[in-house]
């Protein structure tokens, strides 16, 4: 199994991780009823996703 023959410096190990970043969550409007969702997820508030009905959503008091 290979090893590396040194240690690898903190700026060649950090400048290798610079790609590691998270993104932000892609979030849009409903076009249906203008709330907040996530991109190709169904609506939290409405149910729908794509101009189909996908799931129930219950009533808040």
């Amino acid at each position: 199994m290979a090893l590396p023959k040194r240690r690898a410096s903190k700026s060649n190990r950090d400048s290798r991780r610079t790609h590691w970043k998270l993104k932000p969550p892609a979030i849009s409007a409903c076009p249906r009823c203008r709330g907040l969702r996530l991109a190709h997820h169904a609506c939290q508030h409405c149910g729908y996703y794509n101009d189909r009905l996908v799931t129930e959503v219950k009533a808040t008091e």
